[in-house]
């Protein structure tokens, strides 16, 4: 497993740790840490995913809002929601990782800690969050 890979595992469960703790990023990334270990580029990784979700989350959430059909944010599982916040947050920032990496990663993330169905949906909304933050892949355009 990658350190990107392993950093998006911590990130998500940092997330539901701090969305239960009202989302103060510094106290859940130092109480994470204190149980956990990981590769120093991992827990770099997600470090700055955590603080950048939580900083930019209203963002984020509007962006899920608006790419997420008859789904309000709040109705969405944990796991779903903090899995879209990654992802929507890396198609933000990572202009240089591919929209295909991000989605496949986040899709991956879902299944492994989503319901059945997270996978699909997760898939479904970041694509459409992709297509408002005009991502497209070069290989994608034609």
């Amino acid at each position: 497993m990658g350190a990107r890979h392993a950093g998006r595992q911590a990130a998500l469960q940092m997330l539901f740790q701090a969305e239960l703790g009202r989302f103060d990023a510094d106290q859940t990334t130092a109480d994470f840490w204190r149980h956990f270990e990981a590769d120093p580029d991992g827990r770099q990784y997600a470090d700055s995913l955590v603080r950048g979700v939580v900083a930019r989350r209203e963002e984020i959430d509007g962006l899920i809002t608006k790419a997420s059909a008859n789904w309000r944010i709040e109705r969405m599982t944990a796991v779903d929601r903090n899995v879209l916040r990654i992802g929507t947050f890396e198609l933000l920032v990572e202009t240089a990782t591919p929209r295909a990496v991000i989605l496949d990663e986040a899709v991956e993330l879902a299944k492994q800690f989503g319901a059945e169905n997270s996978g699909p949906f997760v898939n479904g909304v970041l694509d459409r969050v992709a297509v408002l933050l005009n991502r497209v892949d070069r290989d994608r355009q034609g």
